[in-house]
Protein backbone atom coordinates (compact mmCIF):
# COMPACT_ATOMS: atom_id res chain seq x y z
CA UNK A 1 0.00 0.00 0.00
CA UNK A 2 3.12 2.60 -0.08
CA UNK A 3 2.43 3.99 -3.47
CA UNK A 4 -1.04 4.43 -3.11
CA UNK A 5 -0.25 6.03 0.54
CA UNK A 6 2.01 8.16 -1.21
CA UNK A 7 -0.23 9.16 -3.84
CA UNK A 8 -3.09 10.20 -1.34
CA UNK A 9 -1.20 11.82 0.91
CA UNK A 10 -0.04 14.07 -2.00
CA UNK A 11 -4.05 15.30 -2.03
CA UNK A 12 -4.42 15.50 1.46
CA UNK A 13 -1.18 17.46 1.94
CA UNK A 14 -2.02 19.87 -1.13
CA UNK A 15 -0.28 22.95 -1.69
CA UNK A 16 -2.09 25.51 0.16
CA UNK A 17 -2.72 29.47 -0.73
CA UNK A 18 -0.46 31.56 0.93
CA UNK A 19 -1.38 35.33 1.22
CA UNK A 20 0.18 37.83 -1.80
CA UNK A 21 1.60 34.38 -3.59
CA UNK A 22 1.01 34.69 -7.29
CA UNK A 23 1.19 30.24 -7.88
CA UNK A 24 3.03 31.09 -11.62
CA UNK A 25 5.56 33.12 -10.35
CA UNK A 26 5.95 30.85 -7.54
CA UNK A 27 6.10 27.60 -9.19
CA UNK A 28 8.96 29.38 -11.68
CA UNK A 29 10.84 30.27 -8.62
CA UNK A 30 10.35 26.55 -7.05
CA UNK A 31 10.57 24.51 -9.92
CA UNK A 32 13.21 22.27 -7.83
CA UNK A 33 11.15 21.43 -5.32
CA UNK A 34 7.89 20.67 -7.62
CA UNK A 35 10.13 18.14 -9.76
CA UNK A 36 11.39 16.56 -6.37
CA UNK A 37 7.61 16.27 -5.13
CA UNK A 38 6.50 15.28 -8.57
CA UNK A 39 9.31 12.36 -8.73
CA UNK A 40 7.87 10.75 -5.26
CA UNK A 41 4.24 11.58 -5.00
CA UNK A 42 3.26 11.39 -8.96
CA UNK A 43 0.51 13.84 -8.27
CA UNK A 44 0.77 17.24 -6.36
CA UNK A 45 -2.75 19.23 -5.90
CA UNK A 46 -2.86 23.10 -5.38
CA UNK A 47 -5.90 24.28 -3.69
CA UNK A 48 -7.62 27.88 -2.77
CA UNK A 49 -4.96 30.04 -5.05
CA UNK A 50 -6.70 32.90 -6.94
CA UNK A 51 -6.61 30.78 -10.51
CA UNK A 52 -9.90 31.73 -11.63
CA UNK A 53 -9.42 32.25 -15.76
CA UNK A 54 -8.06 29.78 -18.46
CA UNK A 55 -5.10 32.21 -19.17
CA UNK A 56 -3.88 32.16 -15.62
CA UNK A 57 -4.35 28.48 -15.71
CA UNK A 58 -1.85 28.42 -18.83
CA UNK A 59 0.54 30.97 -17.16
CA UNK A 60 1.07 28.55 -14.23
CA UNK A 61 1.41 25.90 -16.82
CA UNK A 62 4.05 27.12 -18.53
CA UNK A 63 5.98 28.24 -15.30
CA UNK A 64 6.06 24.32 -14.41
CA UNK A 65 7.04 23.36 -17.85
CA UNK A 66 10.55 22.76 -17.94
CA UNK A 67 11.28 24.97 -21.10
CA UNK A 68 8.16 26.92 -20.75
CA UNK A 69 6.77 25.82 -23.65
CA UNK A 70 2.95 23.85 -24.02
CA UNK A 71 1.96 20.61 -26.34
CA UNK A 72 -0.69 22.11 -28.56
CA UNK A 73 -0.43 18.98 -31.37
CA UNK A 74 -3.00 16.63 -29.86
CA UNK A 75 -5.85 15.55 -31.75
CA UNK A 76 -8.06 14.12 -28.96
CA UNK A 77 -9.06 16.92 -27.00
CA UNK A 78 -10.56 19.84 -28.46
CA UNK A 79 -9.04 23.12 -27.96
CA UNK A 80 -10.82 25.39 -25.23
CA UNK A 81 -10.22 28.73 -27.19
CA UNK A 82 -8.26 29.35 -30.58
CA UNK A 83 -4.63 30.25 -30.29
CA UNK A 84 -4.62 29.05 -26.51
CA UNK A 85 -2.30 26.06 -25.63
CA UNK A 86 -5.41 24.90 -23.28
CA UNK A 87 -7.84 22.11 -23.87
CA UNK A 88 -10.81 21.28 -22.65
CA UNK A 89 -11.36 17.86 -21.09
CA UNK A 90 -12.42 14.81 -23.66
CA UNK A 91 -16.11 15.15 -24.29
CA UNK A 92 -18.16 11.70 -23.29
CA UNK A 93 -21.64 11.45 -21.97
CA UNK A 94 -21.71 12.50 -18.28
CA UNK A 95 -23.76 9.08 -17.53
CA UNK A 96 -20.53 7.23 -18.43
CA UNK A 97 -16.94 7.05 -16.83
CA UNK A 98 -13.61 7.38 -19.06
CA UNK A 99 -11.49 4.78 -18.08
CA UNK A 100 -7.96 4.70 -16.76
CA UNK A 101 -5.07 5.73 -19.19
CA UNK A 102 -1.68 7.92 -19.24
CA UNK A 103 -2.23 10.42 -21.84
CA UNK A 104 -0.40 9.91 -25.29
CA UNK A 105 0.87 6.30 -24.21
CA UNK A 106 -1.36 4.95 -27.00
CA UNK A 107 0.87 7.32 -30.16
CA UNK A 108 4.54 8.05 -30.46
CA UNK A 109 4.37 10.79 -28.21
CA UNK A 110 3.40 11.86 -24.68
CA UNK A 111 3.76 14.84 -23.17
CA UNK A 112 5.94 13.84 -19.36
CA UNK A 113 3.28 16.53 -17.30
CA UNK A 114 -0.22 17.07 -17.59
CA UNK A 115 -2.05 19.49 -15.63
CA UNK A 116 -5.76 19.84 -14.74
CA UNK A 117 -8.23 23.00 -14.02
CA UNK A 118 -11.37 22.53 -12.17
CA UNK A 119 -13.71 25.50 -13.45
CA UNK A 120 -16.67 24.05 -12.15
CA UNK A 121 -17.10 21.17 -9.98
CA UNK A 122 -20.19 18.70 -10.80
CA UNK A 123 -22.77 19.06 -8.71
CA UNK A 124 -22.52 14.98 -8.01
CA UNK A 125 -19.59 13.00 -8.61
CA UNK A 126 -17.17 13.81 -11.38
CA UNK A 127 -13.72 12.60 -9.53
CA UNK A 128 -10.43 12.33 -11.57
CA UNK A 129 -9.64 9.10 -10.37
CA UNK A 130 -5.48 8.46 -10.39
CA UNK A 131 -3.47 5.16 -10.31
CA UNK A 132 0.10 5.14 -9.50
CA UNK A 133 1.47 2.87 -12.59
CA UNK A 134 4.71 1.98 -10.23
CA UNK A 135 2.19 0.19 -8.13
CA UNK A 136 0.23 -1.33 -10.84
CA UNK A 137 3.26 -3.10 -12.44
CA UNK A 138 4.36 -4.47 -9.05
CA UNK A 139 0.78 -5.37 -8.19
CA UNK A 140 -0.16 -7.25 -12.28
CA UNK A 141 0.47 -10.88 -12.18
CA UNK A 142 4.39 -10.93 -13.46
CA UNK A 143 3.14 -13.73 -16.51
CA UNK A 144 1.12 -10.84 -17.76
CA UNK A 145 3.48 -8.24 -17.06
CA UNK A 146 6.18 -10.24 -19.18
CA UNK A 147 3.78 -11.00 -22.21
CA UNK A 148 2.65 -7.37 -22.97
CA UNK A 149 6.13 -6.17 -22.27
CA UNK A 150 7.56 -8.80 -24.89
CA UNK A 151 4.36 -8.33 -27.30
CA UNK A 152 3.87 -4.80 -26.30
CA UNK A 153 0.22 -3.46 -27.49
CA UNK A 154 -1.16 -2.37 -30.93
CA UNK A 155 -3.84 0.29 -30.94
CA UNK A 156 -6.25 -0.19 -33.69
CA UNK A 157 -8.08 3.19 -34.76
CA UNK A 158 -11.37 3.57 -37.45
CA UNK A 159 -11.78 6.82 -37.83
CA UNK A 160 -15.65 7.04 -38.89
CA UNK A 161 -17.54 9.57 -39.05
CA UNK A 162 -20.35 10.69 -36.73
CA UNK A 163 -18.07 8.17 -34.16
CA UNK A 164 -15.70 9.72 -31.92
CA UNK A 165 -12.74 11.73 -33.08
CA UNK A 166 -12.59 12.41 -36.32
CA UNK A 167 -9.53 12.10 -39.11
CA UNK A 168 -9.59 15.45 -39.82
CA UNK A 169 -9.36 16.62 -35.66
CA UNK A 170 -7.34 14.34 -35.00
CA UNK A 171 -4.40 15.51 -37.36
CA UNK A 172 -5.47 18.83 -37.67
CA UNK A 173 -5.95 18.60 -41.68
CA UNK A 174 -7.72 17.91 -44.20
CA UNK A 175 -5.02 16.88 -46.31
CA UNK A 176 -4.67 13.12 -46.93
CA UNK A 177 -0.93 13.43 -48.13
CA UNK A 178 -0.41 15.37 -44.38
CA UNK A 179 -1.52 12.62 -42.78
CA UNK A 180 -0.10 9.94 -44.89
CA UNK A 181 3.15 11.63 -44.16
CA UNK A 182 2.58 12.05 -40.31
CA UNK A 183 1.99 8.25 -39.93
CA UNK A 184 5.31 7.48 -41.87
CA UNK A 185 6.86 9.44 -40.20
CA UNK A 186 5.58 8.41 -36.68
CA UNK A 187 5.82 4.79 -37.50
CA UNK A 188 1.80 3.99 -37.59
CA UNK A 189 0.60 1.65 -40.40
CA UNK A 190 -2.37 3.38 -42.23
CA UNK A 191 -5.17 2.48 -44.85
CA UNK A 192 -7.88 4.24 -46.24
CA UNK A 193 -11.32 2.77 -46.86
CA UNK A 194 -14.41 3.76 -48.71
CA UNK A 195 -16.61 6.96 -47.50
CA UNK A 196 -13.63 8.11 -46.73
CA UNK A 197 -12.54 6.53 -43.92
CA UNK A 198 -9.57 5.86 -41.96
CA UNK A 199 -8.11 2.94 -40.42
CA UNK A 200 -4.41 3.18 -37.93
CA UNK A 201 -2.26 0.55 -36.24
CA UNK A 202 -0.03 1.50 -34.35
CA UNK A 203 2.37 -0.93 -31.91
CA UNK A 204 3.27 1.02 -28.91
CA UNK A 205 5.17 -0.20 -25.43
CA UNK A 206 2.78 -1.69 -22.48
CA UNK A 207 5.67 -1.39 -19.81
CA UNK A 208 8.58 1.29 -19.70
CA UNK A 209 10.87 2.45 -17.51
CA UNK A 210 10.43 5.82 -16.26
CA UNK A 211 13.75 8.36 -18.41
CA UNK A 212 14.03 10.34 -14.71
CA UNK A 213 13.20 8.24 -11.58
CA UNK A 214 14.35 4.41 -13.45
CA UNK A 215 11.12 3.43 -12.16
CA UNK A 216 8.99 0.30 -13.76
CA UNK A 217 5.81 1.78 -14.90
CA UNK A 218 2.73 0.25 -16.52
CA UNK A 219 2.41 2.51 -19.06
CA UNK A 220 -0.41 2.06 -21.59
CA UNK A 221 -4.26 2.78 -22.42
CA UNK A 222 -5.26 -0.95 -22.40
CA UNK A 223 -8.88 0.00 -20.40
CA UNK A 224 -9.44 3.02 -22.45
CA UNK A 225 -9.29 0.77 -26.28
CA UNK A 226 -10.22 -2.77 -25.25
CA UNK A 227 -14.13 -3.36 -26.42
CA UNK A 228 -14.00 -5.90 -23.13
CA UNK A 229 -14.09 -2.65 -20.84
CA UNK A 230 -17.37 -0.94 -22.80
CA UNK A 231 -20.81 -0.82 -21.33
CA UNK A 232 -22.66 -4.05 -22.58
CA UNK A 233 -25.09 -2.00 -24.01
CA UNK A 234 -22.32 -0.12 -26.09
CA UNK A 235 -20.40 -3.17 -26.66
CA UNK A 236 -23.14 -5.11 -28.39
CA UNK A 237 -24.65 -1.81 -30.07
CA UNK A 238 -21.61 -1.23 -31.77
CA UNK A 239 -20.83 -5.13 -32.57
CA UNK A 240 -24.43 -4.88 -33.83
CA UNK A 241 -22.68 -2.79 -36.43
CA UNK A 242 -19.43 -3.19 -36.89
CA UNK A 243 -16.79 -7.01 -37.27
CA UNK A 244 -14.51 -6.32 -34.43
CA UNK A 245 -11.42 -5.56 -36.81
CA UNK A 246 -13.48 -2.62 -37.74
CA UNK A 247 -14.67 -1.17 -34.37
CA UNK A 248 -13.76 2.79 -33.83
CA UNK A 249 -11.46 1.89 -31.00
CA UNK A 250 -9.56 -1.61 -29.74
CA UNK A 251 -6.59 -2.69 -28.70
CA UNK A 252 -4.15 -6.23 -29.29
CA UNK A 253 -1.37 -7.14 -28.45
CA UNK A 254 1.45 -6.24 -30.42
CA UNK A 255 1.52 -9.26 -32.69
CA UNK A 256 -1.86 -8.72 -33.40
CA UNK A 257 -3.61 -11.65 -31.20
CA UNK A 258 -6.54 -10.78 -29.07
CA UNK A 259 -6.09 -9.44 -25.34
CA UNK A 260 -7.89 -12.17 -23.32
CA UNK A 261 -11.39 -10.56 -21.71
CA UNK A 262 -10.14 -12.43 -18.87
CA UNK A 263 -6.37 -10.62 -18.65
CA UNK A 264 -8.07 -7.43 -19.57
CA UNK A 265 -10.59 -8.06 -16.02
CA UNK A 266 -8.06 -8.75 -13.90
CA UNK A 267 -6.00 -5.38 -15.07
CA UNK A 268 -8.78 -3.49 -14.17
CA UNK A 269 -9.88 -4.84 -11.15
CA UNK A 270 -6.12 -4.24 -9.95
CA UNK A 271 -6.96 -0.82 -11.05
CA UNK A 272 -9.92 -0.18 -8.94
CA UNK A 273 -8.32 -1.44 -6.12
CA UNK A 274 -5.28 0.75 -6.39
CA UNK A 275 -7.41 3.78 -7.50
CA UNK A 276 -7.53 7.40 -5.75
CA UNK A 277 -10.11 9.81 -5.89
CA UNK A 278 -10.86 13.27 -4.73
CA UNK A 279 -13.97 16.09 -5.39
CA UNK A 280 -12.82 18.41 -7.20
CA UNK A 281 -13.12 22.24 -5.81
CA UNK A 282 -13.54 25.00 -8.38
CA UNK A 283 -10.02 26.49 -8.76
CA UNK A 284 -8.12 23.62 -8.11
CA UNK A 285 -5.55 22.40 -9.84
CA UNK A 286 -3.59 19.32 -9.88
CA UNK A 287 -0.17 18.35 -11.75
CA UNK A 288 0.58 15.05 -12.69
CA UNK A 289 3.64 13.06 -13.66
CA UNK A 290 2.16 11.50 -16.76
CA UNK A 291 3.79 8.17 -16.53
CA UNK A 292 4.08 7.83 -13.09
CA UNK A 293 0.08 8.59 -12.88
CA UNK A 294 -2.76 6.94 -15.10
CA UNK A 295 -6.40 9.54 -14.55
CA UNK A 296 -10.09 8.93 -15.34
CA UNK A 297 -12.89 10.36 -14.70
CA UNK A 298 -15.96 8.92 -13.35
CA UNK A 299 -19.59 9.54 -13.89
CA UNK A 300 -21.15 13.05 -12.90
CA UNK A 301 -24.31 15.13 -12.39
CA UNK A 302 -25.07 18.37 -13.30
CA UNK A 303 -22.48 20.43 -15.31
CA UNK A 304 -18.69 19.90 -14.58
CA UNK A 305 -15.86 21.78 -16.77
CA UNK A 306 -12.00 20.76 -16.88
CA UNK A 307 -9.63 22.07 -18.99
CA UNK A 308 -5.94 20.50 -20.01
CA UNK A 309 -2.69 21.38 -20.10
CA UNK A 310 0.66 19.30 -21.08
CA UNK A 311 4.26 19.87 -21.46
CA UNK A 312 7.35 18.17 -21.98
CA UNK A 313 6.82 16.00 -24.96
CA UNK A 314 9.22 12.86 -25.13
CA UNK A 315 8.83 10.27 -27.94
CA UNK A 316 9.38 6.41 -27.70
CA UNK A 317 12.98 7.17 -29.07
CA UNK A 318 14.00 8.93 -25.86
CA UNK A 319 13.25 5.94 -23.77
Amino acid sequence: MEKKASLESSLRKSIQRKRGVNLASWAGNNKDYLEKALAKHGALLFRNFSIDAPAKFEAFARAVSANGELFDDYGDLPREELGAKVYGSTPYPADKAILFHNEGSHIHRWPMKIFFYCIKAAEKQGATPLLDCRKIYQAIDPAIIARMTEKKLMYVRNFISGLDVSWQHFFQTTDKKRVEDYCREAGIDFAWKEGNQLTTRQVRQAVVRHPHTGEMLFFNQIQLHHISCLDPDVRDSLLSMFREEDLPRNVYYGDGTRIEDEVVAAISEIYEQQAVRFQWQAGDVIILDNMTVAHARDPFEGTRKVLVAMAEVISQLDL
